[in-house]
């Protein structure tokens, strides 16, 4: 199993666009959300986008992060992860995290449930 890493990893030419390729999703992610109430924060070398909630133009945006994440995806039909399950203490800033490896008409139709916050 090792050997067969190694010369999968030995030839960097197939992996040499993915750096550009997630840009491009992160850009067009970042660019949709600019449209919403959310307020991004910095992104770089991550497949996520942190957001903070707290501009929201709805009453969930007072729910904890995890209570939010929770009605994010069953009312909105988009999934996030609230950044305070990454604390011990569940520290909660009203921040929460998106992915955006996806297919661009996936982050097309989450950008679109997400504007109407």
């Amino acid at each position: 199993m090792q050997h067969a890493l190694a010369t999968y990893l030995a030839d960097p030419q197939p992996y040499s666009g993915l750096p550009a390729f997630y840009a491009a999703k992160r850009d067009l992610f970042r660019a949709g959300l600019a449209q919403t109430r959310f307020r991004l924060l910095p992104s770089e070398g991550s497949y996520f986008q942190c957001v903070d909630i707290s501009d929201l133009a709805v009453p969930e945006r007072d729910l904890p992060e995890a209570e939010f994440c929770k009605w994010l995806t069953s009312e909105v039909g988009v999934a996030a992860i609230p950044l305070s399950a990454f604390y011990g203490n569940g520290f909660d800033q009203k921040v929460i995290r998106f992915c955006f490896a996806k297919q661009d008409d996936t982050l097309r139709a989450a950008l679109a449930r997400l504007a109407r916050l």
